[in-house]
């Protein structure tokens, strides 16, 4: 009941379906004027279904200079293992390293594999198309949310939001499960660390010793998004502008980054792409505990709108929005999708 209570009162919990209803609104309004519900197409022409569903991340990897992202490497899911196994050994990508689905769902299962037994267990069960991608080495990540209109030569980032990971701190007494139960958001995730770490979440930490039980940045396995503004710059603002505009055809979305400081992000040095997201990406600085539902909601129309008017005017250059039939179909592809990553 403590939990419940806990997520009903801090709507960064609640159910995607119920936060967006208001949005529902606008997006029709902007449905009715495109004449199109699946006007996000033309958003980014050169992404699937301009990054809102049924998008590959091994495709907007390859239209990424290869500088920018770590090794990654695709696996078909009904590749045998031994296939794998070459893969892996070709690719020179070194354990730990992360496995992840092509088509993804919000974090869903995303796996930081330490050994060949591990992967094969990994392989075994997923039944989706996987990516192997070498473990980034920089300790912090951001979500930058990046903006370009089809006929600016330069875009803006419109957020940013940092990322506090899933880290638990010793104190020579306390299992890590006692730890995880001293911090609600660490406690949602108990059930999902349990199946992953079994046994392990009964060791004791020494005092001051950190463990970071979840090595990437995501809400819905446990990481603390804090709204980033301040980090706003124009330095900035250029190193991510000259990345972006080597990305055919990529004008919305949102873009995770693992860097080491933020004077060298600025610099254009030490940082690498941990995925773009495009016309399905969320402004996730509005998980910011400290931010109400309302400015959530302002936040969301505000995107919302950009991709609308970024579509209209590509779509005015010639780029096609999706079909009613062709939409529904990617749909309820997605609708499988995510089945899939819901119960592996």
């Amino acid at each position: 009941m403590r939990l419940f209570f806990h997520k009903l009162t801090h709507w960064e919990y609640w159910p995607f379906h119920i936060l967006y209803i208001p949005i529902y609104f606008l997006w029709a309004f902007y449905a009715l004027k495109a004449r199109s519900i699946f006007f996000f197409n033309a958003s980014n022409p050169t992404i699937t279904n301009g990054g809102f569903i049924m998008e590959s991340k091994k495709e907007i990897y390859d239209l990424i200079p290869q500088k920018y992202y770590p090794k990654t490497e695709f696996v078909n899911e009904n590749e045998k293992f031994e296939i794998v196994e070459q893969t892996l050994q070709k690719s020179n990508i070194k354990y730990p390293f992360i496995v992840k689905p092509d088509i993804g769902l919000r974090g869903s299962a995303v796996k930081k594999i330490n050994s060949l037994e591990e992967l094969k267990v990994y392989h075994s069960k997923a039944n989706f198309d996987y990516l192997l991608q070498d473990l980034i080495p920089f300790k912090n990540e951001i979500g930058i949310f990046y903006v370009r209109f089809p006929n600016d030569d330069k875009g803006k980032i419109t957020g940013i939001v940092s990322k506090e990971f899933l880290i638990v701190v010793g104190d020579g007494k306390s299992s890590i499960r006692t730890l995880l139960k001293q911090n609600p958001r660490f406690e949602l995730q108990l059930k999902t660390l349990e199946k992953e770490f079994g046994n392990t979440l009964e060791n004791i930490l020494p005092v001051g010793e950190p463990l970071n039980l979840v090595p990437f940045g995501n809400h819905c396995r446990g990481a603390k998004f804090v709204d980033g503004e301040s980090l706003i710059t124009s330095k900035l603002n250029e190193v991510i502008n000259e990345m972006c505009l080597q990305i055919d055809g990529f004008y919305f979305g949102r873009m995770d980054l693992m860097y080491n400081s933020i004077e060298e992000l600025e610099e254009g040095k030490n940082f690498q792409v941990v995925e773009i997201n495009g016309a399905g990406s969320e402004p996730t600085h509005i998980y910011d505990p400290r931010h109400s539902i309302f400015f959530a909601w302002k936040e969301l129309s505000r995107h919302i709108t950009y991709m609308y008017q970024i579509s209209i005017e590509n779509h005015k250059k010639g780029f096609p929005y999706l079909s009613h039939k062709a939409g529904m179909e990617q749909y309820r592809l997605h609708l499988a999708q995510n089945k899939k990553l819901n119960h592996f």
